[in-house]
């Protein structure tokens, strides 16, 4: 993992590095599932883009990453959980959402989130005590109560 990381707000000027990363990191998943338009990648994440709950990853002071945790009923919605390819399997994505899982602890919220069919992350979610609460031949919907024990 990297030696130093930080979570900060997100800026205007993150928008486009976000956007052209989110289409980096889901393209091959995407490919796979016969569902990847260039387009359409970048544009679905500026729909549905929060500003005001996203934040910027920053490893060794460099933007890695981002992720969004907004309210979303009676607990919080996790998306758009972004790393770039350099910094992906050294344990950066685990210490963040380990992080953001003890803030929502506190709460005592639950958290929802949804990745592809097939995609490498379930296991990283799985690992953080994430659990299946339904599926489609795309995505794959899961949440995690709060206190729940991970590894």
């Amino acid at each position: 993992m990297s030696s130093t990381w930080e979570l900060r707000p997100t800026a205007a000027a993150d928008v486009e590095a976000i956007t052209e990363l989110r289409a980096v990191v889901m393209r091959p998943d995407l490919e796979r599932l016969g569902r990847y338009d260039e387009t359409r990648v970048r544009e679905r994440f500026l729909r549905s883009y929060s500003p005001e709950h996203t934040l910027a990853i920053m490893a060794d002071g460099t933007f890695a990453g981002c992720v969004t945790l907004r309210p979303a009923g009676n607990g919080w919605l996790l998306e758009h959980f972004y790393l770039a390819p350099e910094v992906q399997g050294r344990g950066l994505g685990g210490s963040v959402l380990r992080e953001l899982l003890e803030r929502t602890d506190a709460e005592g919220a639950p958290v929802r989130l949804n990745v592809l069919q097939g995609s490498p992350a379930r296991r990283l979610y799985e690992r953080h005590g994430f659990e299946l609460e339904t599926e489609d031949e795309v995505d794959v919907f899961m949440v995690r109560e709060a206190g729940t024990v991970f590894a």
